[in-house]
C-alpha cells in the first residue's frame, strides 16, 4: 500500500486543495496518509482529514497514517481528533503549537 503525502503546509489556505488532493482516493480499500512532513496546520484542514476519514470509514474503507509529524498529532489532540482520525496519543509526542486557542 502506498502512502499518499501531505504537504509541509496545511494552514486554512491550504484546505481546498487538500480536499482535491484526497478526492480521488475515497474509494481505494485501503489508504496510507504520509502526515510526517506537516509543519504547520489549522482547524479547517483537520475537518477535511475527520471528514475524509469518517466517509472512508462509512464505506467499509480502511485509512491509516504511515507517518505523522508531533505537529499534526499535538494538533489533533488539541482539537480533540485524534481518536477520528486513528492518531495514537502519547504524552511523549506532546510539544507547543501556535496559537492553540
Amino acid at each position: 500500500m502506498s502512502a499518499v503525502p501531505l504537504g509541509a503546509d496545511l494552514g486554512i489556505e491550504a484546505a481546498t486543495d487538500l480536499k482535491q488532493q484526497l478526492a480521488p482516493h475515497l474509494a481505494q480499500p485501503q489508504l496510507a496518509l504520509d502526515a510526517s512532513a506537516v509543519q504547520r496546520v489549522h482547524t479547517a484542514s483537520l475537518q477535511v482529514l475527520c471528514t475524509f476519514v469518517r466517509e472512508r470509514q462509512q464505506a467499509g474503507h480502511r485509512t491509516e497514517f504511515s507517518e505523522t509529524s508531533p505537529t499534526l498529532r499535538d494538533a489533533a489532540r488539541l482539537l480533540g481528533v485524534s481518536a477520528q482520525l486513528g492518531l495514537p496519543f502519547s504524552e511523549n509526542n506532546r510539544q507547543a503549537v501556535e496559537n492553540a486557542a
